[in-house]
């Protein structure tokens, strides 16, 4: 077990491990949650790294599968000031860049707390299958590195307030909650048509990776007897819509080809 700081690494002491040891047993259920929403999708049948963030540091988990318990891995002071309530995947720069579901500790006392994490879990799915491959093909990306902008799928400046986007995703939600599979090709395609090159890929992109994990999440609810999240169904929209719109494409085109993610980007981006 180490540290990561600014120095070399340091041996964590045992006084350091009683202080982290509490989240043990919440973050072990996630194994036998597993056990019920495995067959679901591939992205569950495996389990991620854990980052907890509190009083100042990054703790780390790392799944043992074959002991089907987690353990402690490494601590790493809090250099982005992270706010109480994320919940996100990331590659952590200090751990070798390797992806995980990074959380503050409210989260285990939610209800539907872990629900959330197995959709983070999509996240580091998708991170080690097509993501990074995936995303070298848009030019919104490309163009957010050229400029270092790292926060472009949070603040890319997509048009939500204009009338004619309001029109048709409030048509195309419509149509998509109704199965009427004409009008939402007819919606997509005026979309694309009107939507700037750069904005339709920032679209796509967020319905495939956000509604993806979005349509697995209400998923994993649904077996454990949790209400579904179907925030982003209403104007104003936001990128949380993209979430919406996508899970219920997903729906649409058949939840059998959410098991190829890559092979669903393209549909959906097509």
């Amino acid at each position: 077990m180490v540290i990561f700081g600014a120095g070399s690494p340091v041996a964590v002491s045992a006084q350091d491990r009683i202080a982290i040891i509490p989240h043990v047993a919440s973050i072990d259920r996630l194994f036998v949650q597993q056990d019920t929403i495995r067959d679901i999708h591939p992205a569950f049948e495996t389990l991620y790294p854990v980052a907890i963030v509190y009083g100042g540091q990054f703790h780390i988990y790392e799944p043992d599968m074959g002991k089907r318990a987690y353990r402690f891995a490494a601590e790493a002071p809090d250099r982005f000031n992270v706010p109480v309530g994320i919940r996100a995947a990331m590659p952590l720069d200090f751990w070798g860049n390797r992806i995980a579901c990074v959380v503050t500790p409210e989260v285990f006392a939610e209800p539907g707390g872990t629900a959330i994490i197995f959709h983070e879990f999509v996240h580091c799915y998708q991170w080690e299958t097509c993501e990074p491959r995936l995303k070298e093909s848009l030019g919104v990306y490309r163009k957010a590195m050229e400029g270092k902008d790292y926060m472009w799928e949070l603040k890319h400046p997509f048009p939500y307030g204009d009338a004619d986007f309001v029109r048709d995703y409030k048509g195309l939600l419509s149509a998509l909650g109704t199965g009427d599979e004409g009008r939402v090709v007819s919606i997509r395609k005026a979309l694309k048509e009107r939507l700037s090159r750069e904005n339709w890929e920032y679209m796509t992109w967020q319905e495939w990776k956000e509604g993806t994990a979005r349509f697995l999440e209400n998923e994993v609810k649904v077996r454990f007897g949790l209400p579904v999240n179907r925030g982003g169904m209403e104007p104003p929209f936001t990128r949380v819509s993209f979430y919406a719109g996508g899970e219920l494409f997903i729906r649409q085109l058949g939840p059998g080809l959410a098991g190829n993610i890559e092979v669903l980007y393209h549909r959906i981006a097509d």
